[in-house]
């Protein structure tokens, strides 16, 4: 029989926890398609006192997490977060000649080229999956599953927490600080929201799956990111008698002139599925040249829901063990880097459809002084929609446009606060229709 795989996991976190549990749960089935159990021989948490409603029975503890990587195990599960401790102990377990899987995706976005390089250099496996959409195996879908296609976009809700929170201002009518205050009771929000709800996590998963869509370096520095404190309640009503639904979207496109990397509150229609993803469901649509559409819906977060993607690369590790580095699937999928320079385009560069919401006095001629602005600035109506006042003075006015540059909508948006009836307060929110 042949020995069991020993892991030394870093973390005893929700995520590390989940782990074990789903080891413990389906122990049995994983070894059957394995031909060999995982065990987790060694463990590491900064508390090691704190009471976990899991048996660690047979589990080595140790405050130290370098004792681990230092600990007779065939592979290390890095699920501490962060940059550092984490980028220290994953090179090192690397230069050990020590397999890593890591559901890291700040340290991959931000560190990747040279924790990716130290694997190549060592000739050892560094696997990833959970990194990105948690149960979702949209890591190996994009760099095995789609590798015969080009792929146009990626686009997705990739950041539960968001979508949860505008999900709620939708469902219960909800403000933004009432609705985060519920994520966090909750616990999809952490006590300090600001990766979630500003963009930042999404920015970092998505400078990850544009990296493998397109064979493009990492590039998190340069995804254009907006964060969902802007929008409020009555933008998502508005939305909804237009048709159409506010997502957490992160979006990579490739473009006549470079790449579009953002991440921004968007208006989806509602007929769309990914209108139709909500609380905290992750849903990523991919387009391939060859394969058209495909949609992946799933948990994006959450103890056993990652750790099926934590355990599904130390199955792939196993299998793997002792095989030629250079016969394994390329770390970001492709075996050749982009050629030339990568051009990551700037939001001013994006060309988009747009919402526009503003209240205006409730007097004659508004709406042509509105309508005669975008028309100066070339840009064409898709929809309108005029309320009247109910228990205030001022209408509301929302409007989607057809596709224009941003920097164009900006400017035209700018000379309509400039009027003397329209108020402060305007919203401008990106629009996707997926054609």
């Amino acid at each position: 029989m042949n020995a069991p795989l020993k892991v030394g996991l870093l973390g005893l976190g929700t995520v590390g926890l989940g782990m074990i549990k789903v080891l413990a749960l389906n122990g049995g089935e994983i070894k059957r398609r394995l031909g060999r159990e995982i065990v987790v021989t060694d463990a590491s948490a900064r508390d090691l006192a704190r009471p976990r409603n899991v048996d660690l029975g047979g589990i080595r503890l140790h405050a130290d997490p370098m004792a681990v990587v230092n600990a007779e195990v065939d592979v290390i599960v890095e699920l501490i977060g962060g940059i550092s401790p984490a980028r220290e102990l994953v090179l090192a377990a690397l230069e050990r000649g020590k397999p890593v899987v890591t559901a890291n995706k700040a340290l991959l976005a931000e560190r990747g080229a040279e924790i990716f390089a130290a694997a190549k250099r060592c000739g050892v496996q560094l696997a990833y999956e959970a990194a990105v959409g948690g149960g979702i195996p949209i890591i190996k879908t994009l760099r095995e599953g789609l590798a015969a296609n080009v792929i146009d976009s990626v686009a997705g809700i990739i950041n539960g927490t968001s979508n949860y929170i505008l999900t709620q201002m939708a469902v219960r009518g909800q403000g933004f600080a009432d609705a985060l205050a519920d994520a966090q009771k909750l616990g999809y929000a952490e006590a300090d929201p600001t990766f979630d709800v500003e963009g930042v996590d999404a920015a970092h998963k998505l400078s990850i799956l544009a990296a493998i869509a397109f064979g493009i370096p990492l590039r998190f520095d340069a995804v254009a990111t907006e964060g969902i404190g802007q929008v409020t309640a009555e933008d998502i009503r508005l939305a909804h008698e237009l048709g159409y639904r506010i997502k957490p979207l992160g979006l990579a496109k490739r473009a006549a002139d470079g790449f579009e990397l953002r991440v921004h509150p968007t208006l989806v229609p509602a007929d769309h599925l990914l209108a139709k993803t909500d609380g905290a469901l992750n849903a990523i649509r991919v387009l391939g040249n060859a394969v058209g559409q495909t949609l992946y819906v799933g948990r994006g977060a959450g103890g056993e829901a990652t750790a099926s993607a934590v355990i599904a690369d130390l199955v792939d590790v196993a299998r793997l063990q002792g095989l030629d580095h250079s016969r394994l699937v390329p770390q970001l999928g492709y075996a050749e880097a982009a050629g030339g320079e990568v051009r990551v385009l700037r939001f001013a560069e994006i060309e988009s459809a747009y919402y526009l919401r503003m209240r205006v006095a409730d007097e004659p001629g508004v709406l042509r002084a509105i309508t005669s602005i975008l028309a100066e600035f070339d840009i064409s109506i898709e929809a309108i929609l005029q309320k009247e006042p109910r228990d205030h003075d001022d209408a509301l006015l929302a409007i989607i446009t057809a596709p224009v540059p941003e920097h164009r909508c900006d400017a035209a948006l700018a000379r309509m606060l400039q009027l003397p009836f329209v108020r402060t307060g305007a919203s401008r929110l990106r629009v996707e229709h997926f054609e």
